[in-house]
């Protein structure tokens, strides 16, 4: 994994800017005025000087409305499906449900409650930059949301993932601990396959991590909790305990349901699993745990 993809694919105009081109099977492709809005968007992220306050997003009432449809649908299936711990991080924070909420004023919210900030995100970012900026207490996202057509899919990481899945656990002093402890890690070892075998270990935690609760596995992992589909799937998946190498060795599809998922005890477990790993963590890993990246 060279990038973390945030966008869907694009050109650049004889300015430099983004542009959207959506391939066929996605739900945005032949929609002139979503393509201009999310151009739009792209425009203001690409002015945008990295610590300054991020840009106001003047988001249709489509888009407000997209939002307040996953708001509901999300919210029945976190009551299901979600840690409790989750529901408690996502009502400190208290997003808006009735529009899309400004990255500023999540990052007020944030800065109050564990330090962090977001920071607006365009295009394809370096791993190296997506993860390391979290030493920083930062956290790049996505200001766009997903088009209205399949307003519970969304083929890229949108604002929905980002403030639904992520934003809760950045507000936990605990939980923001481990983002903080990955931007560290990615920042001190030197190796791509080093820096690979972290984001593997973060995707299966922070991504699409669950726990064990009443004898049922929920969900803490943004990847889940910002996708319908998926908190509707993840029961079904092969779901192992913590486990270091497992998660070194197993593929993932980005593109698809996750088909293997690894359960913690709890949040606390989660994280005394997580922070031993990122603390100590170096280039010899690798070869120590018998990966071949």
């Amino acid at each position: 994994m060279d990038d973390v993809a945030l966008y869907a694919p694009m050109t650049y105009d004889e300015s430099g800017y983004p542009r959207y081109a959506f391939p066929a099977n996605h739900p945005a492709h032949g929609d002139e005025q979503y393509t201009e809005r999310r151009n739009r968007i792209a425009h203001q992220g690409a002015r945008h000087v990295y610590g300054t306050p991020a840009p106001e997003i003047d988001y249709h009432e489509q888009d407000n409305e997209t939002w307040r449809v996953i708001q509901r649908s999300l919210a029945e299936r976190h009551d299901e499906y979600a840690a409790a711990d989750v529901v408690r991080w996502a009502a400190e924070l208290d997003l808006p449900t009735d529009r899309v909420p400004q990255l500023n004023e999540v990052t007020e919210r944030l800065t109050a409650m564990s330090g962090f900030a977001l920071e607006p995100a365009v295009g394809f970012v370096p791993i190296e930059q997506f993860y390391g900026v979290q030493a920083d207490r930062k956290f790049f996202a996505a200001q766009f949301i997903r088009h209205h057509s399949q307003p519970l899919f969304s083929p890229e990481a949108d604002v929905v993932h980002e403030l639904v899945g992520h934003a809760p656990a950045l507000g936990n002093p605990k939980v923001s601990e481990l983002y903080r402890l990955t931007g560290e890690a990615v920042r001190r070892v030197t190796l791509p396959r080093t820096v690979e075998l972290v984001s593997r270990v973060f995707w299966f935690t922070l991504e699409y991590g669950v726990i064990e609760e009443k004898g049922q596995p929920r969900a803490y992992g943004a990847g889940l909790l910002s996708s319908f589909g998926e908190l509707e799937k993840f029961r079904g998946a092969d779901i192992r305990p913590l486990d270091l190498k497992g998660m070194a060795t197993t593929e993932y599809d980005i593109t698809d349901y996750q088909h293997v998922l690894f359960a913690g005890r709890s949040i606390d477990h989660v994280h005394d699993f997580f922070s031993e790993f990122l603390l100590t963590v170096d280039d010899e890993d690798p070869d120590r745990i018998g990966v071949s990246f």
